[in-house]
């Protein structure tokens, strides 16, 4: 299976697009397109021809926070990642060694009651593990200070080794991107929005491609053990849902921009798969038993090959058909991470269209 092959390191993307040619945008990266088993190749400027008129795109506006910080255990240098804050005041974060290339190195044996001493006079103590499964991300109990505040002043984005360089927080903010009310955000960047401009957007708008934005805000992810989700906030605004539940009774597709999406719409969905109103937190994984029932198309990052939500590509796709697009990503020296290409699944094209029920995927 393609996806059990590890991906080539210069297959990473090292620096945004736009950092590595002269004239270059953030929608020059490629597109890898698939209808089924059929797979096609684009760049991301190409987007507004391959959708239709009608078509709905559900987009993510959660903002990205400078959510890693320097700290210290002791005497001991860690880098702390603010993953989620909890209804009670708590924060998930994850200690992490420096190592000088991102901080990529999971810190290992840090027991409960452990206190972490970071800028602006806050204290972190740790509570409990996030999980009974894992102990790499802990709720802390804070003091001292407000920790976004802290985060504004001192905070930077987190990042990993295949990176060249830190960036600037701006590099990963979408254009999509909203304050939140309460000024929380994501820890990572909700990647697949990335390369849309607003050209491109107003573009699409102006060709009948509809726009419902949704938030979830993600947590650090795992670049060791690519573990499921943890639980995330999230929220489908009631005027969104309308425009989902008429786009699915106009027999219109519905596209996800990124697995963010995908989890926030699935999350608001209801065994008949009309879209309601609602916040709170998600633990939903989409898997192929478990299926979808809202999205018709995703639009995403290429991920590594245990991460879990190649699940949700094959609830979406088939196994089939992402085994063949993820041939040709490899074939085709597609780019991975954060800052790579795209991949954009669309339902099989029918001959028939107007016999087309909402299982012609």
């Amino acid at each position: 299976m393609t996806v059990a092959v590890q991906v080539p390191e210069e297959q990473s993307a090292r620096v945004p697009v736009e950092q590595r040619g002269a004239g270059l945008g953030r929608d020059a990266v490629r597109l890898l397109v698939s209808r089924g088993m059929e797979v096609s190749h684009h760049t991301f400027r190409e987007l507004p021809r391959l959708l239709r008129a009608g078509d709905l795109l559900v987009v993510n506006t959660s903002p990205t926070l400078a959510a890693a910080v320097d700290g210290r255990v002791g005497q001991a240098r860690v880098v702390v990642h603010f993953s989620t804050r909890g209804d009670d005041g708590r924060w998930a974060v994850e200690l992490r060694d420096p190592d000088g290339k991102g901080t990529t190195r999971a810190r290992a044996g840090a027991p409960a009651g452990t206190e972490v001493r970071v800028p602006g006079g806050v204290r972190l103590v740790l509570e409990e593990p996030l999980s009974v499964h894992a102990d790499r991300l802990w709720w802390a109990r804070v003091s001292g200070a407000e920790v976004l505040g802290m985060l504004r002043e001192h905070g930077r984005p987190i990042r990993y080794s295949y990176t060249e360089r830190d960036q600037p927080l701006s590099v990963y903010q979408t254009v999509f991107a909203l304050p939140s009310p309460d000024g929380t955000g994501s820890a990572e960047m909700p990647s697949a929005g990335r390369p849309f401009t607003a050209r491109l957007v107003a573009e699409l708008v102006s060709r009948g491609v509809q726009f419902a934005p949704v938030t979830l805000h993600t947590g650090v992810a795992s670049m060791e053990t690519h573990e499921p989700p943890y639980p995330e906030r999230f929220s489908v605004p009631e005027a969104s849902a309308r425009l989902i539940n008429a786009a699915k009774a106009g027999d219109r597709r519905v596209v996800a921009v990124g697995t963010t999406a995908v989890r926030a719409v699935e999350s608001a969905a209801g065994p008949d798969g009309a879209v309601h109103a609602r916040e709170g937190w998600t633990d939903l994984v989409v898997t192929p038993e478990r299926g979808v029932r809202v999205v018709d198309g995703l639009l995403t990052g290429l991920h590594e090959p245990a991460a879990s939500h190649l699940l949700m590509l094959e609830a979406i796709a088939g196994r089939a058909a992402v085994d063949r697009s993820y041939d040709e990503a490899l074939r085709g020296h597609y780019l991975w991470h954060e800052f790579g290409d795209v991949h954009l699944i669309l339902p099989e094209e029918s001959p028939h269209p107007a016999h087309c029920a909402s299982n012609c995927r």
